[in-house]
């Protein structure tokens, strides 16, 4: 296995399959669905289990495979799953279990269009989902949204580091422009994957066997019938949902030390719109991109300053509007907040964004 940085001509699912074996991951367990079926059909090319000692199954379901995804990080593991809609909404009921036992896991969600088995063309359309929980009860979960294949790469580590800092699944937010697209990736270094003594030591909460002589069996689960101590876990969950949206909000901005409007936009849509920002200002609008990396924590502070400095705010999202709704919250009725976006897997062109920039007033 090459140590050093590698540089390769990769798509978005590639990328994320290749970043996973070299990030020390342990264990992948997916199904495919287009537009994200590369991941897995990558991780079975590589053949990580001869290498690292990565293991790589093909799950009957998302719902097993979500479920070995809880049973995996419960032993402290890397732990990993990928899918697209349909898939990632059978997989909720695992994700709230993981999110109620506080289980680190990796859930990438590669979107496609819907409702329902809708088309297999990218889309926006579940960002409600992912940033509302999902699933039942009160929980949130870390989401990452990638906009470069890079990105994709880069943030598989990221989630990993994030899963394990605050004990809550991550999501990475992509959709199928990015899975499908090509760019140069500069792989991450190789490190190993964590030996028993090292995760003992790390993950000293696992039901692993680690430890038992000392302090006796550990039970990792989400069920608690007695009332009482069921809000006290889920007054320390909404404490630690806190403290991450206090010390874990990333945001990325373009031109937007001159910008009269701002574009507000995650993803291909963030993208789009940069070419967007650049014809706006050869028509004499000069526009900025605000591009939130983490939908949640959402950087809900910022876009309030944001709101203070522009005349108005353009949300692009390839869906009916959904981030529109947090982004207006944010503005709290400064400035104009409108949005514009494609359904039915159509991806806006940057002439349709302008067109809708200028029409803000």
């Amino acid at each position: 296995m090459n140590e050093e940085n590698e540089i390769l001509l990769l798509k978005g699912n590639e990328a994320i399959a290749r970043a996973a074996i070299r990030c020390g991951c342990d264990g992948y367990f997916g199904y495919p669905i287009t537009p994200q079926s590369e991941v897995l059909e990558t991780l079975a090319e590589l053949k990580p289990w001869e290498t690292t000692g990565m293991v790589v199954v093909q799950a009957e379901s998302e719902v097993a495979s979500i479920n070995m995804l809880y049973g995996g990080g419960g032993t402290g593991k890397r732990v990993m799953t990928s899918s697209a809609s349909p898939g990632i909404a059978l997989m909720q009921e695992g994700i709230s279990y993981m999110a109620g036992a506080e289980v680190p896991g990796l859930i990438v969600n590669v979107q496609r269009g819907g409702p329902g088995l809708g088309t297999i063309q990218p889309s926006q359309s579940d960002y409600n989902q992912a940033t509302r929980g999902g699933g039942n009860g009160d929980y949130n979960v870390i989401v990452l949204a990638p906009a470069s294949v890079q990105e994709m790469a880069d943030f598989v580590d990221l989630a990993f580091t994030l899963a394990f800092r605050w004990r809550t699944p991550v999501m990475m937010l992509s959709d199928g422009v990015i899975g499908q697209m090509m760019e140069k990736v500069v792989l991450p270094p190789f490190k190993p994957r964590r030996t028993e003594e090292e995760i003992a030591k790390e993950c000293p909460w696992a039901s692993n066997g680690h430890g038992i002589k000392e302090r006796g069996p550990q039970v990792i689960t989400s069920l608690e019938l007695q009332p009482d101590i069921m809000e006290v876990r889920n007054i320390a969950l909404q404490k630690k949902y806190k403290e991450i949206a206090e010390k874990e909000v990333r945001y990325e901005t373009r031109h937007m030390e001159d910008a009269d409007y701002a574009i507000v936009a995650f993803g291909s849509a963030a993208r789009i719109s940069q070419k967007a920002i650049e014809i706006a200002r050869e028509k004499g609008r000069n526009a900025g991109l605000f591009r939130p990396i983490t939908l949640w924590p959402f950087p809900e502070k910022e876009i309030a300053e944001l709101s203070k400095q522009v005349k108005g705010i353009l949300v692009v999202e390839i869906n009916a509007g959904q981030m529109v709704f947090d982004v207006r919250l944010a503005a709290e009725g400064r400035v104009p907040v409108e949005q514009y976006g494609r359904l039915g897997g159509i991806v806006p062109s940057p002439d349709e964004i302008v067109d809708a920039l200028m029409k803000l007033p």
